[in-house]
C-alpha cells in the first residue's frame, strides 16, 4: 500500500554475513582480534550486533588468548555478552580441547620438562578436578602408555603398586608422574613431596626410576626434579 514506511533493517543486517564471507573465503587472514570474537559471538545470537562487546572484551581480557580462556562467569561480566551468545566461545574453547587431546603424538620424544608440559597441558592442565597421570617411558624417551586416574591426591590413589603395575605391565624403562592444581598455582604441596619421594624409593627396589614428578596448570608447570627437590 502506497505510503507505508518500510520497516528500518538493523544496523548488523549484512555485517555478519560479509564476515562469515570473508572466513569462508580466506580463512582468518586479515581479521582483527575482535573480529574473529565478534564471528564467535554471533553463533549464539545471530540478530544481534555484536561487535561493540567483541571490542570490550578483547580490552578486558588482554587480547584474543585471553578471551579464548575466561570462563563463563567471566564473559559475562562484559556488557553485552550473556549466556546466549557466549555459546560460540565456550563452543569453540571444549571443541580446541578436544581436538588437541585428539591429535597429540603418542610417540613424541619426552626429553626435556617442557616437552613434558605441553603434552600434559593438553591432557590434563586445564581441568576443573584434580587429575594424576603415570607417562610410561622406554629407554629412549618414547611415551609407551599413560595411566590417568581422576580423584583428590592423596596415598590410595597413587600407592606405589597402583603406579609401579602400570609401569611393569608395559616393560618401562623409567616413569613420569604428574598431576594437575585446578587452582592454577603448580607449587607442590608438602604432600605433594612426600608422596613423590615415597615412589622414589619404591622405583629404585623395583629398578624402576621415577624421572620427575610434575605439577601443571593450563599455562604454568613445576618440575620437582628441575628445582632438585628429586633426582632421576
Amino acid at each position: 500500500m502506497s505510503g507505508q514506511i518500510a520497516p528500518t533493517k538493523h544496523k548488523g543486517v549484512g555485517h555478519r554475513g560479509r564476515l562469515r564471507e570473508r572466513f569462508l573465503r580466506s580463512g582468518l587472514d586479515g581479521f582483527l582480534d575482535y573480529e574473529i570474537v565478534e564471528l564467535l559471538l554471533t553463533l549464539g545470537t545471530p540478530r544481534k550486533d555484536c561487535k561493540q562487546s567483541a571490542k570490550e572484551a578483547i580490552i578486558k581480557f588482554c587480547g584474543l588468548t585471553g578471551v579464548l580462556d575466561s570462563t563463563l562467569e567471566e564473559l559475562q561480566q562484559v556488557k553485552g555478552i550473556g549466556p546466549s551468545n557466549a555459546f560460540g566461545i565456550k563452543l569453540f574453547q571444549a571443541v580446541l580441547e578436544r581436538y588437541s587431546k585428539e591429535r597429540i603424538d603418542p610417540k613424541i620424544l619426552f626429553n626435556s620438562p617442557a616437552t613434558v608440559f605441553e603434552y600434559l597441558r593438553e591432557k590434563i592442565g586445564r581441568e576443573n578436578k584434580e587429575h594424576f597421570i603415570i607417562l610410561c617411558l622406554d629407554t629412549r624417551n618414547n611415551l609407551i602408555a599413560a595411566d590417568v586416574s581422576v580423584g583428590i591426591l592423596n596415598a590410595s590413589l597413587v600407592h606405589p603398586r597402583e603406579v609401579f603395575s602400570q609401569a611393569i605391565l608395559n616393560n618401562s624403562s623409567h616413569v613420569i608422574v604428574a598431576h594437575n592444581h585446578p587452582s592454577g598455582d603448580p607449587t607442590p604441596s608438602a604432600e605433594d613431596v612426600i608422596t613423590t619421594r615415597r615412589l622414589v624409593e619404591a622405583g629404585k627396589i623395583l629398578g624402576i626410576t621415577v624421572a620427575d614428578h610434575m605439577i601443571v596448570t593450563k599455562d604454568r608447570y613445576f618440575s620437582l626434579k628441575e628445582k632438585g627437590i628429586i633426582s632421576g
